[in-house]
């Protein structure tokens, strides 16, 4: 637990724990583990926790819960002011050290999130900075400025530089040991005092791995 009060609880999910719970699916959830924890074991109660957003399975971090249903609709009004960082590592060397990568993105029926035009897909953009390299993988500071289904992995993908260990969107054949992937840093405000609710999760010891493993380039 990174933080909790009467209205919200904020976590440090773990990579390979799915962020939300679907009916007749009883697999472990971080939403029905926090809302075990809400409940304390009284079987009747009915506190549990609100989805306010999502991370992919693989993909590590903070994240929100509100505690009522009023409260996750107050934050997701806001949704848009929010600030949310993200750190990557991604193969190989980008030749823009910085930018904007923005495109249209659509669903198809076997859940896989492509770049289209504007008839069929959603506005994206992923703001990007090279924090360093190496001969082998780029960590990457990424801003979202809108959220779209699995944005980050796609436009890297399409870019030729997709997330290390992402065995949808990424390189066949390559096994890492988690994808390199993770919220950093989440942003907003509370939605009764208004005041500035900043949270950081550092950065996993994987991600230091990467970087230092391979000697760099001159």
């Amino acid at each position: 637990m990174v933080f909790e009060d009467r209205d919200l609880l904020v976590i440090n999910k773990e990579p390979g724990l799915l962020t939300m719970s679907f009916h007749r699916d009883e697999s472990r959830t971080a939403e029905r583990i926090l809302t075990a924890y809400l409940r304390k074991g009284a079987a009747r109660s009915r506190l549990r926790a609100y989805v306010v957003h999502r991370l992919d399975r693989e993909t590590s971090g903070l994240l929100i819960f509100a505690k009522s249903e009023e409260v996750q609709q107050q934050i997701k009004s806001q949704w848009k002011e929010v600030q949310k960082e993200y750190r990557a590592v991604v193969h190989g060397s980008l030749a823009e050290k910085s930018g904007t990568l923005s495109s249209y993105l659509a669903e198809n029926d076997d859940q896989f999130v492509y770049s289209t035009d504007q008839t069929k897909g959603k506005w994206s953009e992923t703001q990007y900075r090279v924090v360093r390299e190496n001969n082998q993988f780029s960590e990457l500071e990424i801003n979202l400025l809108t959220g779209r289904k699995n944005q980050i992995r796609v436009h890297f993908a399409e870019l030729g530089h997709p997330v290390v260990g992402d065995i949808k969107y990424g390189l066949k054949g390559k096994k890492f040991e988690r994808m390199a992937l993770h919220s950093r840093s989440i942003l907003f405000a509370h939605p009764y005092s208004g005041k500035r609710m900043f949270f950081e999760a550092p950065v996993p010891e994987f991600f230091e791995r990467l970087m230092t493993r391979v000697p760099p380039q001159p």
